[in-house]
C-alpha cells in the first residue's frame, strides 16, 4: 500500500502543476486575443494584394517577366522555409508543421529533387535537424522578439531573395499553421517563389485595369514585397495558432491534473482509512489479550 506521506507529496505536487498550467492557459488566452486580431486584420490586405498580383501576373506572364514570377526554368532545387514557435507546451502545433514539411521534403527527395531547409523558430529547428540535418542551411532566431512585426518578415524575405538571386534554389515554399479557432490550426504549405497566387486570389469581379508604368515594371517592384507580405501573413497566422494551441493544451493539462488529484485523494483517504482500521484492530486485540 502506498505510503501516506508519498501520496500527500504527490497530491501537493500535482496541485502546484495545476496552478502553473492554469496560469499559462490564462496568459495564452490574453495573448490569443491580440494575435487573433492581428491575423484577422491582415487577411483583407493580403487577399487583395494577392488578387492584384494575380491580375498583374496573368497580364505579364509572357516573355520578359521577372524571374520571381516566371521562375528559373527549372524546379530541381527546392527551399523550404519552416515556421514554428520558439517555445513548446502548445500541443501538436510545432510537430504538425514539422511533420508536413518533412513529408513534403521526403516527396521531393524521392522525386530526385534537391531540398534545402531554413527554419524560423527553435522548435522547428530541433525537429528538422533531428531528421533532416543534411538539408539544413539556416535558421532565423526570433527568441528576443516580443511581438512579430513586418520588419521581421522583411529580414526573412531579404535572406530568401538574396539566396534566389544567388541561384541557390529554384522554388521556395513556406510552411506554417493557418488559424481557424482555438482547437483547429491547419498546417499549410504555400509556394512564394515563383509567385503563385493562393487559391481564390483571382480578380472575381472581372474589373479591367490599366497600369502605368507597364505590368512588368510594377511587378519588378511588387514581387519582392509580395514575398515579404506572404511571410508576414504566415507569421501572424502562426502567432494566433500557437496561442490557440497552447491555450487548448494547457486547458487539457489543467483538467487532467484535476482528475489526477481526485484519484490520488481517493487513494490517500482509502490508505489512511486502512491504517486507522489496522490501528484499531491492534488496540482491540491488545485489550482482549489483557
Amino acid at each position: 500500500m502506498a505510503n501516506l506521506k508519498d501520496l500527500k507529496n504527490r497530491i501537493e505536487s500535482v496541485k502546484s502543476t495545476r496552478k502553473i498550467t492554469k496560469a499559462m492557459q490564462m496568459v495564452a488566452a490574453a495573448k490569443l486575443r491580440r494575435a487573433q486580431e492581428a491575423a484577422e486584420m491582415s487577411r483583407p490586405y493580403t487577399e487583395r494584394f494577392n488578387a492584384v498580383m494575380a491580375g498583374l501576373a496573368s497580364a505579364a506572364g509572357g516573355e520578359g517577366a521577372p524571374r520571381l514570377l516566371s521562375g528559373t526554368g527549372s524546379d530541381n532545387v527546392h527551399l523550404l522555409v519552416v515556421m514554428t514557435a520558439e517555445r513548446g507546451l502548445c500541443g501538436g502545433f510545432n510537430g504538425n508543421i514539422a511533420k508536413k514539411a518533412k513529408a513534403h521534403a521526403a516527396e521531393l527527395v524521392a522525386a530526385g529533387k534537391t531540398v534545402k531547409i531554413i527554419t524560423v523558430g527553435k522548435k522547428g529547428r530541433d525537429a528538422i535537424k533531428r531528421d533532416l540535418e543534411s538539408h539544413f542551411i539556416g535558421h532565423v532566431d526570433l527568441t528576443e522578439v516580443k511581438r512579430v512585426g513586418y520588419e521581421n518578415a522583411q529580414d526573412i524575405a531579404r535572406d530568401v531573395l538574396a539566396r534566389f538571386d544567388g541561384e541557390e534554389f529554384d522554388v521556395a515554399t513556406i510552411f506554417y499553421a493557418k488559424f481557424v479557432n482555438v482547437v483547429t490550426q491547419i498546417p499549410t504549405a504555400q509556394q512564394i517563389i515563383p509567385f503563385e497566387a493562393p487559391e481564390g486570389a483571382e480578380n472575381e469581379d472581372g474589373t479591367l485595369y490599366d497600369y502605368e508604368p507597364s505590368e512588368e515594371a510594377i511587378l519588378a517592384d511588387l514581387l519582392p514585397r509580395a514575398v515579404a507580405t506572404q511571410i508576414f501573413a504566415a507569421l501572424l497566422e502562426n502567432g494566433a495558432s500557437e496561442q490557440g494551441a497552447r491555450m487548448s493544451a494547457m486547458d487539457n493539462a489543467t483538467r487532467n491534473a484535476g482528475e489526477m488529484i481526485d484519484k490520488l485523494t481517493i487513494q490517500y483517504n482509502r490508505s489512511r482509512q486502512a491504517v486507522i482500521t489496522n490501528e484499531l484492530i491492534e488496540i482491540i486485540s491488545g485489550a482482549e489479550a489483557l
